[in-house]
């Protein structure tokens, strides 16, 4: 079974655990990023913790198995298409690793060039695309 990295702003993140269903049901494994659990890191563990999980997504998206990523970008501080810097960093480990790139909504226009010379596939909410 092939994976598809989901990726997003954490403020996504039950976004994109409901698109995580249609995802395994078109039979691919889902895998989303880990859940923050502020409450639990001290802060001067913060940047580290930060720096692990980034790591750990980002070796799943460069993983074998991994067929895509699906970046859920929302609407998100007034911007239309939102992609933060996170996620645009997994965006690049994708193309880099020559994964798939699907875009939930519409190009980010800030990164329109990029996005497009690099292959993403802007789905507008139409999970049906992805194949």
């Amino acid at each position: 079974m092939k994976n598809i990295v989901i990726s997003g702003s954490m403020q996504f993140l039950e976004d994109m655990k409901k698109y995580s269903t249609p995802i395994e049901q078109k039979g691919f494994r889902a895998i989303l990023p880990e859940e923050d659990d502020w409450d639990s890191i001290k802060p001067e563990e913060i940047n580290a913790y930060k720096k692990m999980v980034s790591q750990r997504h980002f070796d799943a998206i460069a993983d074998d198995n991994t067929y895509a990523i699906l970046v859920v970008n929302n609407f998100k501080k007034g911007i239309q298409n939102y992609i933060g810097a996170n996620t645009f960093a997994e965006i690049a480990i994708a193309f880099y690793f020559g994964k798939k790139i699907f875009l939930l909504n519409d190009f980010f226009e800030p990164y329109a060039d990029e996005l497009v010379a690099w292959g993403a596939i802007p789905l507008k909410k139409n999970i049906e695309k992805i194949q």
